[in-house]
């Protein structure tokens, strides 16, 4: 057992953990591909925001490579689905298997407890109108709110009709779970018309159990990691995490460790591999589990990420939507970036490069970028020479546009 590792070798734990010390596949990617990698990460965090995708089909690209997004769509809302959605991290694919797991939040949810403060307020007011929500989808079959007549909302991102309300509260309550989406929309159906009936009879556990499973889940798809970190994977509370970890440690699941640099507690799982080298290379989403937790992501690659969408224009940083860029076992780049899809390019808006960014950083990273293009289905990229690292990305993508072009 190792009582100490350097902070470099946790980063390479951190990274294989996540799937990243092991090269893409060649062959044509499909479900079995899709199985491995949630089988590490545990979750896919949903997010609304599209500027390049949406979020959750980032993760699959970063480790895979390019991929049809049609192997995720089909393990999230076909007959013989793999995910369902619920809140783990936040709004989440998990996997069918984890959906007892979770069934203590939804007992909660169902007392008022682990949902939004406003919305278990209103659901205490409005338990008559939850109740026929809830029978219309029983005899209406799948249902999104805006289909209800008169359920309009006030506009606005928490602008949500009476019937969004109801449909949310059944959601946190596990009445009801996503049963497809249109667009970003999700429409509701009951759980033993969308989930698989041997998934529904599989009794519930005691929530101590299912925290420690949870936990057990974290600590896999983490490799190296501290107790707040650990927390927040499932976003579980400090009294759910009361004793456990002691319990995993006892149990020789985690193994207490020092981290060079790290000033809390760390442990490393016992099953976590530790590679003598990481040779990745894979843009990241706001939202990868690898980077989700700032404070994480700022101990393990020294890298300061914050998501500036909610900023002012004029007060950002670094762009609207930005992407970390991992090459070898560092975050070494960052861009801001946007898919113009009726333009059918690919648009660097700025690229900052870190300060111990290798020579090779900007080839490296065009060549990922050539590989998100073609597999957004766009035609061309486009760089913005802003940024310490966007000129030289923008020669870069010149050249190979005059050579392309001679060779035509």
């Amino acid at each position: 057992m190792r009582e100490k590792l350097s902070a470099a070798t946790a980063r390479r734990v951190a990274l294989a953990a996540q799937g990243f010390a092991d090269p893409r596949p060649a062959a044509l990617i499909g479900r079995r591909h899709l199985s491995r990698v949630i089988s590490r990460i545990g979750l896919l965090q949903i997010d609304s925001v599209s500027a390049v995708v949406r979020a959750h089909y980032m993760p699959l690209f970063s480790r895979l490579g390019p991929y049809p997004l049609s192997v995720l769509d089909d393990a999230a809302m076909s007959r013989k689905r793999s995910l369902f959605e619920y809140w783990a991290h936040e709004a989440s694919y998990l996997p069918v298997a984890t959906q007892p797991l979770m069934r203590w939040r939804m007992e909660r949810a169902r007392n008022g407890e682990e949902m939004y403060g406003g919305l278990a307020k209103w659901g205490r007011a409005r338990t008559d109108y939850i109740e026929d929500i809830y029978r219309q989808v029983v005899s209406r079959g799948a249902t999104a709110a805006s289909e209800l007549d008169g359920q309009k909302g006030a506009g606005g991102w928490w602008g949500w009709s009476d019937a969004k309300h109801a449909f949310e509260w059944l959601f946190w309550a596990g009445r009801l779970t996503t049963a497809s989406r249109r667009g970003f929309e999700r429409v509701y159906d009951l759980p033993e018309r969308v989930l698989p009936p041997s998934i529904l009879a599989l009794p519930t556990p005691q929530p101590a159990e299912a925290h420690r499973e949870l936990l057990r889940i974290a600590a896999r798809a983490h490799g190296i990691v501290t107790a707040p970190c650990l927390r927040d994977y499932f976003r579980l509370s400090s009294a759910d995490m009361k004793g456990r970890i002691g319990e995993l440690v006892e149990a020789g699941e985690l193994l207490p460790v020092r981290v060079e640099g790290w000033h809390r507690q760390a442990y490393l799982h016992a099953g976590a591999r530790i590679p003598r080298k990481v040779e990745a290379r894979a843009l990241l989403a706001p939202f990868d589990p690898l980077v989700f937790e700032r404070s994480r992501t700022e101990a393990l690659f020294g890298f300061r990420y914050r998501i500036e969408i909610y900023t002012p224009a004029q007060k950002r940083q670094y762009g609207y939507y930005v992407l970390p860029f991992l090459l070898g076992d560092r975050l070494v780049a960052r861009i801001d970036v946007k898919a113009d899809r009726p333009m059918g390019v690919l648009r660097v808006l700025a690229a900052y490069a870190e300060p111990f960014a290798p020579a090779h950083t900007a080839e490296a990273l065009c060549e990922e970028l050539r590989l998100m293009k073609d597999w957004l289905g766009l035609e061309r990229i486009e760089i913005v020479p802003a940024g310490d690292l966007g000129p030289a990305l923008a020669d870069i993508i010149m050249s190979q546009r005059r050579v392309d072009t001679l060779m035509r």
